[in-house]
């Protein structure tokens, strides 16, 4: 007979009394949110995308001194970022892509251009390394899946490995590799969805959350625990993915309208106004994401090219990104947002969703 996932799984496997994770945003996700996070009972989970070293250190140390529960660090293992792209093997996609941006610079008086950006520098591994001499609770991998030996040195210094999957192969990959728990990301998920490597646009489509969740746990949930991922905000979403046995949620978009986050004034107001819809765009950054639709995403759907790899996408529109934001101009920058985002009307305190929306399930689900 099927029963609902025991939240006591994940309580055994990453120390959390709460069966609620909060995504590692990056430009959210700080110390602050983190560890409202990890005191309300749930698993915090700290940004070190495109942060250097000692960032990284400063940031953990900071954690620390604001929790002493324990808390996950996150970072992309995507073959183009972990490995960034040699930017002078891309010329001709260089001029394309700037011709397309060329016709938005106008907007913020910006001069044209079709100069190649900035090499992005290569600072996931340095990243890691600090993780492991930081001796860090819960390794967090995003877009990508951790190869044993990486898996192992966590391992080695008492820290367990949380990595998010969207297909049901990965999700068996990440558990042969040594992954303590699996989270399953359906195709409502704001932001990057958990690939590592560039997809066709026919591929960025993905399985929904509620297929997806029961297929992984069809194929590991029996070796680790399942925690589901993609559109979920609040109490129903958890109490739906534990009737379907995950064992608990993870939330991005319902922590980003917080107190705590570091988002910007207007990504909150935008979030919660219950305006627009969300379209998958490869534009902003070169991996597909889910943002609100802007004029941005139309006019780099009308181009229907290529976007340059890695991270190359996003500092070749830096001067677009710095000029948006100054402007608070909401639609050319991106302003991640899942599928539920609407579902959205308050700021609360991220230890406050931590609490609703675990007693909200509990209500659904008949248990005190």
């Amino acid at each position: 007979m099927f029963t609902p996932g025991d939240p006591e799984r994940l309580r055994t496997a990453i120390g959390v009394t709460a069966p609620v994770l909060q995504s590692g945003m990056g430009g959210v996700a700080g110390p602050e949110l983190v560890a409202a996070v990890c005191n309300a009972g749930g698993l915090g989970i700290l940004a070190a995308l495109n942060l250097r070293p000692d960032a990284v250190r400063d940031a953990i140390r900071r954690v620390r001194e604001l929790t002493d529960r324990p808390f996950g660090v996150n970072i992309w293992l995507h073959d183009d970022v972990r490995s960034p792209p040699d930017v002078s093997d891309h010329a001709d996609l260089v001029r394309s892509v700037q011709s397309v941006f060329n016709e938005l610079r106008p907007r913020f008086e910006l001069p044209a251009t079709l100069e190649a950006p900035r090499p992005m520098p290569d600072l996931v591994d340095a990243a890691l390394e600090v993780m492991i001499d930081e001796r860090i609770p819960v390794f967090s991998a995003g877009l990508g899946i951790p190869e044993p030996e990486l898996v192992e040195q966590f391992h080695s210094v008492d820290a367990k490995v949380v990595t998010m999957v969207a297909t049901t192969a990965d999700a068996r990959s990440a558990v042969d590799c040594g992954s303590d728990v699996v989270i399953a990301q359906g195709l409502e998920a704001g932001g990057h969805r958990s690939h590592g490597r560039k997809l066709t646009a026919g591929e960025a489509a993905g399985t929904g959350t509620f297929t997806l969740v029961p297929q992984v746990i069809e194929a590991i949930g029996d070796r680790v625990p399942v925690v589901a991922a993609g559109g979920i905000v609040d109490g129903r979403g958890l109490a739906a993915a534990m009737m379907l046995g995950a064992s608990g949620v993870l939330m991005g978009t319902r922590f980003v309208a917080t107190a705590e986050s570091q988002a910007s004034r207007l990504w909150k107001d935008r979030l919660t106004s219950g305006a627009g819809t969300t379209v998958l765009t490869d534009g902003f950054t070169g991996q597909w994401a889910r943002v609100l639709r802007s004029d941005f995403t139309d006019h780099w759907a009308a181009y229907g090219g290529q976007p340059l790899p890695g991270l190359l996408q996003a500092a070749a529109r830096a001067d677009m990104q710095r000029a948006a934001v100054l402007a608070d101009d909401d639609q050319m920058q991106p302003l991640y947002a899942g599928a539920g985002f609407d579902l959205l009307s308050d700021l609360p305190s991220a230890g406050e969703v931590v609490t609703r929306v675990v007693q909200e399930a509990r209500e659904l689900l008949g248990r005190t």
